[in-house]
């Protein structure tokens, strides 16, 4: 497995090798030492997520409060959908900007967000499925959302296709709106966080190291 980190600092793709024979093929999506190899420190798994989505839905832009938050190992099992990792984290040199990964069933790919960061994501077919392992259970009063419509993102999406939102993600408030509210993540402490995994969670070697 490949693992790359992207132009937002705190944002992987991981790419496994897949095995096809005349039964089909074999694959291991998550691989636990290549994860701490590569950042530092083990994923810790709370929850384990999955949504099923109509070709057409947007569901984000997501994150939970820091400190505590939420990172997430994101992977899409069947379907096809376009994935999008948000730098929210005010302070950040890369703040405001956005990556976009294609997630599918025939290369395989995941993203791993760290907590602070912004998550969306739309399906390009019908009934494709998301998991996501979650580094913290779901907490309603952490949780918050930034509209995806908005203009100072300049998130695009597909211009084939009719966006469906939920009632909570259309009435989203703009990223103007947050900053004002001291609702967005802060950089120096999504930094602290992060170095505090490396501190409490040593990552183990690959073996072949």
């Amino acid at each position: 497995m490949k693992a790359t980190e992207l132009s937002i600092p705190g944002a992987w793709e991981f790419a496994p090798p897949v095995f096809p024979d005349e039964r089909g093929s074999f694959l291991v999506w998550y691989d636990a030492a290549v994860f701490a190899d590569a950042l530092g420190f083990e994923l810790t798994v709370a929850q384990v997520n999955q949504s099923v989505s109509r070709r057409g839905v947007i569901r984000g832009v997501h994150w939970a409060d820091v400190p505590v938050g939420q990172a997430k190992y994101v992977y899409c099992p069947r379907g096809a959908v376009l994935d999008v990792v948000v730098d929210l984290r005010i302070g950040s040199p890369t703040f405001g900007r956005h990556e976009v990964v294609r997630l599918d069933s025939v290369d395989h790919r995941a993203v791993y967000l760290s907590e602070g960061l912004g998550h969306a994501f739309v399906a390009l077919e019908e009934e494709s499925v998301v998991t996501y392992y979650c580094s913290a259970r779901y907490a309603p009063a952490r949780e918050r959302v930034v509209h995806v419509r908005d203009p100072e993102l300049a998130l695009t999406w597909p211009d084939d296709l009719t966006p469906i939102l939920s009632e909570r993600d259309a009435a989203a408030p703009t990223l103007a709106e947050l900053r004002r509210a001291g609702l967005l993540p802060d950089y120096g402490e999504c930094q602290r966080l992060y170095q505090a995994h490396r501190t409490t969670r040593p990552a183990p070697r690959l073996a072949s190291r």
